[in-house]
């Protein structure tokens, strides 16, 4: 269980990292830039999987082995679900984003002040 602990702490800071990066990035004054939209609404699921990961490593490194495994489990597979349901989330929103945006363009990209793709 050592080693499962170490990595779930080695993951668990890089999402953090991860986390703290995006929201620190700093914000343009477009409103419609859904890049950075997407940046920064993805960063609270990635802190959230940040602290199960800390939270499982933790059990792995100071628990029991039979009472720590379930615990790692459950931590590692929550984190995962909770990032992709973050980046679910984010992924539609940004389509929308897009849609909204070429919608307003109305095919014509030379009266148009918004980029059309």
């Amino acid at each position: 269980m050592l080693i499962a602990g170490v990595l779930c702490v080695c993951v668990a800071v890089l999402m953090a990292v991860l986390g703290f990066w995006s929201l620190a990035r700093p914000t343009t004054d477009q409103v419609t830039d859904t890049a950075m939209l997407v940046m920064r609404s993805v960063a609270p699921p990635q802190l959230a999987a940040a602290v199960m990961l800390a939270a499982g490593g933790a059990v792995a490194l100071a628990g029991h082995h039979s009472t720590a495994l379930p615990v790692v489990v459950v931590c590692i597979i929550g984190a995962i679900g909770t990032v992709a349901a973050g980046s679910w989330q984010t992924a539609r929103f940004a389509l929308r984003q897009e849609e909204a945006a070429a919608a307003s363009c109305a095919g014509s990209c030379a009266a148009c002040t918004l980029s059309c793709h």
